[in-house]
C-alpha cells in the first residue's frame, strides 16, 4: 500500500499535468470553427399604411344657431294696388316676423323651418267711380255685384279706409349637403314660403292680397337662400379644420427606451391621403365622415417629416365607423438582441439545481442569421463533476433555432432547438459529461431565450394613446374623442442585420361638434 499510493499521485499529477498542457497547446475551441452561415435576403426599408376614420357629428342645435345668428327675423315691404278703380291714395304695407327656427332630418335630408305671423295695413280712398264700377270689380274678383252693393259703393265713394288684418304661414329649406373634392361643402338648399288665405273686404269687396305678399316673401327668401348658398360653398371652414389636424398627426412619438428594455425608437406618421364619404342624417346631427391614411414606420432617432397637405378630397362612396388602425414594422438590430439575450443569460450556470454531469456556465452570447434560423453562438465554461479530477474547460457551442411570437403572451421565443453537431467535438475529454448536460441547456435556453415584448407594446400604446389624447382636448363648440384600445405585435421576420416586429394599434375616433364659426 505504501508504494500503490505515491503512484496514484504520480499518476494523477501526471495526468492532469498533461490534460493542462492539451488545454494549453491544443484548445478544445481550435477545433470548433462556427457554422457556415447561409445567405439572408435583406429586407427591404418598409412603412405600413396606418388609418384614422372619425364620424365628424355636426348637432342640429349648433347649424340651427348659426342661422338664427344670420337669418332676419322681420321684414317689411309694400304691396301695388291691385284695384286702383276701386282705391285710390292706397298704401299697403305688410310686415312678417318669423318664430325660432327648428331643424330636423327628414327622408335623409336636413329641414329647417319657420312660422310666420304677419300684419297687412291698407290705408286709402274709396274713389267716385266705384258704383260705376260694380260689374268690372266684380268680373276682377269672380264674384257677383248685386244692386245693394252698388248702392253701398255710392255711399262709401271718396270715405278714408284704414284696415288691418294678420295672416299667418310657414318657410320650409331643405339641404341635401355634398362635400365637394375642393374642401367645399354645398348645401344645395332648396326653400318654400307657404302663405294661408289673407283676405281683406274693402268696401264689402274681399280682395286676397296673400297672392301679393307671397312672390315677395319667395324673392326675400331667395335672396338670403342664395347668399348662404355662396357663402357657404365658398367658407373654408372644413379646409382650415382638416389642415390644423393634419399638422397634429405629421409628427414623430417617442417609443422604447426607459424600462422596456429595447433602444429608444420613434414612431414616425406621415399622413399622405384625406377621404370622406358624403354627409348623412340622424335624428339629432348631420354626421360627415372622414378619413386620413398615413405611413407609418419606427425609426431609432426623432424625424420631423414633410407631410404635404393635399389639395384635393376624395371623396368615396362609404366609410366605416370611427376608428384607429396604426400599423407599424419595428426593426430591431442584433446587436440590440445581443445585449438583451447577454443580460438573460451570461453569467448563468446550467442546469440551476446543479443536478447534472457537468456545470455549464454561459460567459458569453451571440446571435446570427442563417437562412430561416438563428445561430445562437455561445461561449462556456465546462466544470465535469462525476471524476475524481474535476476536470474543466472553456468552449464555443453553437445552437439552432427558429424565432416565433407568441401573441398570446407578446414574447419572441426561440423555436426548433437544437444544438449543432459540430459542437460536440470542442468539449474534448469533456465531451461525455457536458454531452449528458446539453439537453439541459436545450431546455433552459428554450426558457431563457426569449424577449418579452410587452414592456414595449405597453409602453406604445400607452404613447400613442398620450398623443391621441391631445387632440381630444376639448373647447366649447368641439368635442374630440380619440382613443387606442389595444396594441398588438403581430408578425416577425429577419435578415442578417435586424429582427422586425409589426405591430398594430387599434382604437376609436369621433368628433362631436356644438356651435359652428360664425361669419
Amino acid at each position: 500500500m505504501r508504494k500503490i499510493i505515491p503512484s496514484l499521485i504520480v499518476l494523477a499529477v501526471f495526468f492532469g499535468g498533461t490534460l493542462l498542457l492539451l488545454d494549453k497547446f491544443w484548445p478544445a475551441s481550435q477545433s470548433n470553427r462556427r457554422p457556415a452561415l447561409s445567405a439572408v435576403t435583406a429586407l427591404d426599408p418598409v412603412t405600413r399604411s396606418s388609418t384614422v376614420i372619425a364620424p365628424v357629428a355636426v348637432a342640429h342645435s349648433a347649424i340651427r344657431d348659426a342661422l338664427e345668428s344670420q337669418a332676419p327675423r322681420d321684414i317689411a315691404g309694400k304691396l301695388d294696388n291691385p284695384v286702383p278703380q276701386l282705391l285710390s291714395n292706397a298704401d299697403m304695407s305688410w310686415t312678417v316676423g318669423r318664430s325660432s327656427l327648428t331643424v330636423g332630418s327628414h327622408a335623409g335630408a336636413l329641414v329647417m323651418s319657420t312660422a310666420l305671423n304677419g300684419t297687412l295695413h291698407v290705408t286709402g280712398q274709396i274713389t267716385n267711380l266705384a258704383g260705376d264700377l260694380g260689374n268690372t270689380l266684380g268680373s276682377l274678383i269672380n264674384q257677383s255685384i248685386g244692386q245693394g252693393t252698388g248702392q253701398n259703393l255710392q255711399r262709401l265713394a271718396g270715405k278714408s279706409i284704414n284696415q288691418r288684418m294678420v295672416f299667418r304661414g310657414d318657410i320650409a329649406v331643405t339641404a341635401q349637403p355634398t362635400v365637394m373634392p375642393s374642401w367645399r361643402l354645398d348645401p344645395h338648399l332648396r326653400g318654400q314660403v307657404s302663405i294661408a288665405d289673407a283676405s281683406m273686404e274693402i268696401a264689402g269687396f274681399p280682395i286676397n292680397l296673400g297672392n301679393g305678399v307671397k312672390p315677395l316673401l319667395d324673392s326675400s327668401l331667395s335672396e338670403q337662400i342664395a347668399l348662404l348658398q355662396s357663402r357657404l360653398r365658398n367658407d373654408p371652414f372644413l379646409e382650415q379644420a382638416a389642415r390644423g389636424q393634419w399638422a397634429k398627426m405629421c409628427r414623430s412619438i417617442p417609443l422604447g427606451g426607459g424600462e422596456t428594455g429595447l433602444p429608444s425608437l420613434w414612431l414616425e406618421l406621415r399622413p399622405t391621403r384625406a377621404f370622406a364619404a358624403q354627409p348623412r342624417g340622424d335624428a339629432s346631427a348631420i354626421i360627415l365622415t372622414m378619413g386620413v391614411q398615413a405611413e407609418t414606420r419606427i425609426v431609432p432617432t426623432e424625424t420631423e417629416p414633410s407631410c404635404p397637405f393635399p389639395a384635393q378630397l376624395e371623396i368615396i362612396s362609404q366609410l366605416e365607423q370611427g376608428r384607429i388602425n396604426i400599423a407599424v414594422p419595428v426593426d430591431i438590430t442584433f446587436t440590440e438582441i445581443n445585449k438583451l439575450l447577454e443580460a438573460q443569460l451570461a453569467g448563468k450556470t446550467f442546469p440551476e439545481d446543479g443536478s447534472g454531469p457537468a456545470d455549464i456556465t454561459v460567459q458569453h452570447v451571440e446571435i446570427a442569421a442563417s437562412s430561416d434560423r438563428l445561430l445562437i453562438s455561445l461561449r462556456v465554461k465546462a466544470d465535469e463533476k462525476k471524476s475524481w479530477f474535476g476536470l474543466g474547460a472553456e468552449a464555443d457551442i453553437y445552437i439552432w433555432g427558429r424565432p416565433a411570437l407568441d401573441r398570446d403572451q407578446q414574447i419572441l421565443r426561440l423555436t426548433d432547438i437544437s444544438v449543432d453537431v459540430e459542437s460536440e467535438a470542442a468539449l474534448g475529454l469533456l465531451g461525455q459529461a457536458v454531452r449528458a448536460a446539453l439537453p439541459l441547456l436545450q431546455n433552459a435556453l428554450a426558457e431563457r431565450a426569449k424577449i418579452d415584448l410587452k414592456p414595449f407594446a405597453g409602453d406604445a400604446k400607452k404613447r400613442i394613446s398620450a398623443a391621441a389624447a391631445e387632440f381630444s382636448k376639448k373647447d366649447p363648440a368641439t368635442s374630440i374623442d380619440a382613443s387606442i384600445s389595444e396594441l398588438r405585435l403581430v408578425d416577425i421576420t429577419f435578415d442578417s442585420k435586424m429582427l422586425r416586429v409589426i405591430a398594430e394599434a387599434n382604437g376609436t375616433a369621433k368628433i362631436a361638434i356644438s356651435a359652428l364659426p360664425r361669419p
